[in-house]
């Protein structure tokens, strides 16, 4: 292993580094590549990198000479960022979860990865998911299951699994996942990271695979809000090649209570944040209750952080949301238009040798345990072959202006809840189907379902050490609030450790 202290090492730490002279890119890149190599390829064997890049220390030379020559490149520079493998990299195999994707080598990066270029980042490795990203946990037919870094008996959570493993275990310095449902924020929140969902098109979604067009958006994981802000500050945007980045235009204006009009970065955003005043909508429908007791230890927890917000100054107001239940379960469209838009990006892409997702399940070419890609693969093949979809679309906005409303009328901030009901999932839990993917009690369709931008922050620990997340939601457009309120529940937790392993 390195000699380097990566542990638990911010953006700042980083660049403070190379300005003193104390390390350089290559050292850096180098102790990450030795970290993975000791606890996710052997030791406790994690299992959460698919592809390591062929020229990421060539890359790191590249920076280091740039740097010595008085050239920084960006504001990541000699920055090492995994990326879960549903987005295209140009150099390095993309998988998207899926065995049958061979050796399917990009064009060119996804426009998300072009900005972490061009900021100076490298991308050091992809990581696991499971088949084009159709699961709240990691199974995949491709890399098989990934383990949860503070319980290896445990999921991480999906569909994000290998950058929440790989980042909470230090094994990178910071992650790109992507979220539909909560496939950023629930495996954030299973391994005690931050995890932000922004608004839809804030990040263009060019040369990322689809799974429902207009909720997906990828975006940061990472072990701090800064360091969070920072990557959004790179990757956020408006893009030609996507058309709901039109979005990005309206989010330079700011949105929502407390958020003001956006000046600065997102990074600036975050500085000096506290919750002194900051109103808090409790939404204790979405608590998992008494009666499962793993359910009961997350609330404990949640109950936690809630007294750790009113000590740093935060008003907590109690709210309801009218039919949530309803609300959540018809405004659904995974089975009325994922089938629609997966086959549309596999289409364009025909050194991808798969033909459709309809031919992968006449195959059985895709993991036992994926009851979502099964449901989409027999699914109407256009969206309006669902008789009920107009009707869920309209919904959406039903439900949307309902939050909104409740937001506008209690002056909140951001509406916070558990991200999930439970903790981790045992992997036995997972393999003797518990749950199915509607059934399994998640609260992270709630923000996704709604277009509403949302961020997990760690809140503690059960007392068996499991870690629990508690997410904050805000209004369209309000990223730069968000992160800030975020930052704020940040300080009043400190909830976030390393995990730890067996080295020897």
């Amino acid at each position: 292993m390195s000699h380097i202290d990566i542990e638990e090492i911010t953006i700042a730490d980083v660049h403070d580094g190379y300005a003193a002279g104390r390390f350089t890119v290559r050292d850096i890149v180098q102790a990450y590549l030795d970290r993975i190599e000791a606890i996710d390829r052997s030791g406790a064997a994690l299992n959460s990198i698919i592809t390591v890049s062929p020229t990421a220390l060539d890359e790191a030379d590249a920076l280091d000479a740039a740097f010595a020559a008085g050239r920084p490149t960006g504001p990541l520079h000699g920055i090492p960022v995994v990326v879960k493998d549903q987005v295209e990299t140009a150099g390095i195999v993309t998988t998207f979860g899926s065995g049958a994707s061979g050796d399917y080598l990009p064009e060119r990066d996804a426009t998300a990865i072009t900005r972490l270029k061009d900021a100076g980042a490298i991308i050091l490795a992809k990581t696991t998911m499971p088949d084009f990203a159709t699961s709240w946990f990691s199974t995949s037919s491709r890399s098989g299951i990934t383990k949860n870094p503070y319980d290896l008996s445990r999921d991480p959570g999906g569909s994000s699994s290998g950058t929440a493993a790989a980042v909470a275990a230090n094994l990178s310095l910071v992650g790109i996942g992507e979220d539909t449902g909560g496939s950023i924020r629930l495996p954030a929140s299973f391994c005690n990271l931050v995890g932000l969902r922004v608004t839809p098109g804030l990040i263009s979604r060019s040369g990322m695979s689809s799974l429902v067009v207009p909720q997906d958006t990828s975006g940061p994981m990472t072990r701090t809000v800064r360091d969070a802000a920072r990557v959004l500050d790179v990757i956020a945007g408006f893009d030609a090649n996507d058309p709901y980045t039109a979005t990005a235009a309206v989010a330079e204006h700011g949105a929502g209570p407390g958020a003001g009009a956006r000046s600065g970065s997102y990074a600036d955003a975050v500085e000096g944040a506290t919750l002194e005043g900051v109103r808090i909508g409790v939404l204790r429908q979405a608590f998992a209750g008494s009666d499962d007791p793993d359910g009961a230890a997350v609330d404990v927890v949640i109950e936690s952080a809630l007294e750790s917000f009113t000590a740093a100054g935060a008003v907590l107001v109690d709210i309801e949301i009218p039919d949530l239940d309803h609300y959540v379960a018809f405004t659904s469209v995974y089975f009325s238009r994922s089938l629609a838009d997966m086959n549309a990006f596999i289409a364009a892409r025909p050194g991808l040798p798969i033909e459709s997702i309809q031919k992968l399940y006449a195959d059985k070419a895709y993991h036992e345990k994926l009851d979502l890609f099964e449901g989409i693969a027999t699914g109407p093949a256009d969206p309006k072959d669902d008789p009920d979809y107009l009707d869920r679309v309209v919904a959406q906005g039903v439900f949307q202006r309902s939050v909104v409303g409740i937001m506008a009328a209690e002056q909140l901030d951001v509406i916070v809840f558990p991200d999930v009901k439970l903790p981790a999932p045992t992997h036995d839990d997972v393999f003797s189907d518990r749950w199915t993917c509607l059934t399994y009690p998640t609260n992270t369709v709630i923000a996704s379902q709604l277009y509403l931008p949302a961020i997990t922050v760690p809140a503690g620990f059960t007392p068996n050490g499991l870690p629990v997340g508690i997410e904050l939601m805000a209004l369209p457009y309000g990223e730069a609030g968000l992160l800030r309120t975020a930052a704020g529940v940040e300080a009043a937790t400190a909830a976030r450790r390393a995990p730890t392993f067996d080295q020897g």
